[in-house]
């Protein structure tokens, strides 16, 4: 019997965010079938849309007209996921599987610029941080509504991610409760916390900086790097290297790190396949409930979809629909991968 090869035997590696699995399948990246091929779109957008929703002064959908807003601008959406209105409720006792609840909430868009045509790679790093800045603002404001427990701040990049608006903007919703996600992550970092007196992410990012064999970017606050336990192709974690467990605990020191390391890695993205890479980010960070959080530690996810190239894309489907999420390229491969790109945009070298 011969002995383990993680490069090359299937395997399962361990969440400990979410206390999960997943199974990794690196002898199928030698597959010779490459998926579906797709065209590009490689249309050059302007500066600015007249018939863009978001763009400067154009009226939106709702007819509501923006203002000729120069650096982030901001507004409630237009068609928000939650309503902030208070419903009366009462929860039916006498059923087991019918069971559901009103949900409170607050949903706002956020347009990094004014420029239809720059995304956050092709900013100017001085404007990524008034984009973080924008960020503290609104975790601040939206969190002190005494019903707001939990602020999502995200992006969905690319109309394969479900943008239906090209012009660079993110998200924040807002709510009463703890989405799925973050309540599974928040009990794993708390029982790790209360057991060790330790930061999970703290503890693993030290480990990681000693293996150096899943790092991609490094300066002296972030960290990027695939995590152990990845699910996507190119799935990147972006960790503080201090432990803190929200935005709004940033230096400004650590701003500007964190949007040079924001810029780095969406270069590198960019650069993998020479496209505007799709992906959704989104940040985790302390719950807005007015309790102490010191088992968070400030993290930031990024889950883009391609795998082989611009137009092969990876699905969840199958066994990771019924099982559990699969992978073939190794955490490590994909790495060594992203490490290797150039931090110059491919668009400044034609």
């Amino acid at each position: 019997m011969r002995n383990f090869d993680i490069n090359e035997d299937p395997h399962r590696r361990y969440n400990p965010l979410l206390d999960e699995w997943v199974l990794v399948s690196p002898h199928r990246a030698k597959r010779p079938w490459q998926g579906q091929k797709e065209s590009v779109a490689t249309e050059k957008r302007p500066e600015y849309d007249p018939e863009c929703y978001l763009c400067p002064g154009n009226v939106r959908a709702n007819g509501e007209q923006n203002p000729d807003y120069e650096n982030c601008y901001v507004f409630e959406n237009d068609f928000a996921a939650m309503k902030q209105e208070e419903i009366e409720f009462k929860a039916d006792s006498n059923t087991t599987f019918f069971r559901a609840q009103p949900e409170r909430g607050i949903s706002r868009v956020v347009c990094f610029s004014p420029r239809h045509d720059l995304t956050l790679p092709e900013m100017e790093e001085k404007d990524i941080e008034n984009i973080i800045r924008t960020w503290q603002k609104e975790y601040t404001t939206l969190g002190a509504n005494d019903f707001i427990n939990h602020v999502q701040i995200f992006e969905n990049k690319g109309s394969v991610m479900g943008c239906s608006n090209p012009h660079p903007h993110g998200q924040i919703w807002a709510q009463s409760s703890l989405p799925t996600q973050v309540a599974k992550t928040q009990l794993s970092l708390k029982q790790y916390y209360t057991k060790t007196q330790s930061s999970l992410l703290g503890d693993y990012l030290q480990e990681e900086l000693v293996k150096k064999e899943r790092i991609v970017l490094e300066n002296d606050y972030f960290v990027v790097l695939v995590p152990f336990w990845a699910i996507w192709p190119y799935e990147t974690l972006v960790i503080s290297k201090r432990h803190f467990g929200k935005i709004t605990d940033m230096t400004d020191e650590e701003i500007s790190a964190y949007a040079a390391i924001l810029k780095k890695l969406t270069i590198k993205y960019d650069n993998l396949f020479s496209t505007s890479f799709p992906y959704s980010s989104g940040i985790h960070q302390a719950p807005t409930d007015g309790q102490l959080h010191p088992e968070w530690h400030f993290h930031m996810h990024f889950y883009p979809p391609l795998l082989r190239s611009a137009t092969v894309k990876k699905f969840m489907v199958g066994y990771e629909l019924l099982g559990e999420s699969q992978r073939d390229i190794t955490a490590e491969k994909s790495a060594e991968i992203l490490r290797n790109l150039s931090e110059v945009h491919y668009k400044s070298e034609l």
